[in-house]
């Protein structure tokens, strides 16, 4: 999966097509992920005591990988991410503007 917790991803798809937000969680296992103020849900609470009040909590809730593009921190475009190989080590780069992320 070429999206990791902490990059920015704009939505491509979907209700929220359009909308940015931080990626907060990933599943590489099912390629679904969690972005910050996208796909909310809400979800009804009993109430834990006597006394108190059931309430309505929004959360948000996962989605496919494939509608999400990474947007580059250089140069704030979306773009689709490549992979370049110094040394031993692996790096994830941007197609629009080869920089490292």
């Amino acid at each position: 999966m070429k999206i990791k917790k902490g990059d920015t991803a704009l939505i491509i798809s979907g209700k929220d097509r359009g909308k940015t937000g931080k990626v907060l969680d990933t599943f590489p296992e099912q390629e679904r992920l969690v972005v910050e103020g996208v796909n909310i849900r809400k979800k009804h609470m009993k109430p834990k005591k006597s006394g108190e009040k059931g309430q309505i909590v929004e959360k948000p809730a996962s989605f496919s990988v494939s509608n999400v593009k990474l947007i580059c921190p250089k140069c704030g475009k979306p773009a689709r991410v490549g992979y370049k190989v110094v040394g031993d080590k692996k790096h994830r780069i941007c197609k629009k503007c080869q920089a490292e992320i």
